[in-house]
């Protein structure tokens, strides 16, 4: 495969696996708006931007001040990361990149793939955070993370499972690994802010993972801070644990090979497999989970630029090599 459809398909599942995420996390923190307090609408936005590592339009969140905080800073905000353009982790912009990417790699996916993908992208030109305010905006987000699950089933359905599906399953793979690190981390220092931690944000953790229902099969409905986190990022039978993640990267890995580096690409497995044993030491104290997500979160950004330069990006001497 070309280093460039390789490239183009990595990205198009990261791009939708961010948008994925991004929209579970619109969709809770909008409901929030109706009839929760300040305090958790804050703390809500503030665990949004810090995952993503950004700062919103006007500044900190602190600027606002909890005891001043209307409808109207939420509708600031929720444009921002939704429609601004200038916001490269907004969702209409990953939804962007992710149709610019298909289109380049469209001899890799099926049709099927491209014709879900492209009818959800002609929805989000027509739409302003005006319309999707006016009536009930969490149906927009919720719609979106819907559509984006559709195209995951039609991808599975339809495609072709040779390197492309591969490259494709990285990216979605990698991407998850990141946002989960860092969502848990922002999590974990918002609480810390605020000295004190509250059910109903970690309850909302769990159905951005979508695992509440498995929370409570597998402890009780008692929401206890540690148990989340050793959910969350241990348990391999949950479909977005952090584990079933990683033992997915490694199987992607696997069956793509060495690549034109070999030396490089078993770095790569290593490093996965590595990033797998981490995940395992964890405890129920959620102290000690900082150091081990801030582990994998570090490591698992050199896998990918390890995946960049083994598959993607290498030089043409490897090439001669073998």
């Amino acid at each position: 495969m070309l280093s460039r459809s390789a490239q183009g398909l990595y990205w198009m599942g990261r791009y939708l696996e961010r948008a994925a995420h991004l929209s579970r996390l619109m969709q809770l923190q909008v409901e929030t708006l109706v009839d929760r307090p300040l305090r958790e609408i804050h703390f809500g936005w503030n665990r949004v931007y810090s995952s993503m590592n950004q700062l919103p339009p006007a500044g900190t969140l602190e600027a606002f001040g909890s005891d001043d905080y209307t409808l109207a800073d939420s509708y600031t905000l929720a444009d921002h990361l939704t429609f601004e353009p200038t916001n490269p982790d907004s969702i209409w912009n990953c939804f962007a990149y992710a149709r610019e990417n298909a289109r380049q790699v469209r001899n890799y996916i099926s049709a099927e793939m491209w014709l879900s993908l492209n009818m959800t992208f002609l929805r989000l030109q027509g739409l302003t955070i005006q319309e999707i305010w006016k009536t009930a905006p969490e149906s927009f987000y919720a719609g979106t993370a819907k559509d984006i699950a559709t195209f995951t089933g039609v991808a599975e359905a339809t495609m072709y499972r040779d390197e492309g599906w591969h490259f494709i399953q990285l990216g979605r793979y990698i991407e998850r690994v990141q946002l989960s690190a860092s969502i848990l981390l922002a999590q974990i220092a918002a609480q810390d802010r605020q000295d004190e931690s509250f059910d109903a944000d970690w309850a909302n953790l769990l159905h951005v993972f979508r695992a509440f229902d498995a929370y409570v099969h597998s402890y009780s409905v008692v929401v206890q801070p540690g148990q989340v986190l050793d959910l969350i990022v241990t348990d391999e039978l949950l479909p977005g644990s952090m584990r079933r993640s990683l033992d997915a990267v490694s199987s992607v890995l696997d069956a793509i090979g060495s690549g034109p580096s070999p030396g490089a690409g078993r770095d790569a497995a290593a490093l996965s497999a590595s990033l797998c044993a981490v995940v395992l030491d964890g405890s129920n104290d959620v102290t000690s989970w900082r150091a081990t997500l801030d582990q994998v979160n570090g490591d698992s950004r050199k896998l990918h630029q390890q995946i960049m330069d083994v598959y993607i990006a290498y030089p043409l001497e490897s090439l001669a090599i073998r």
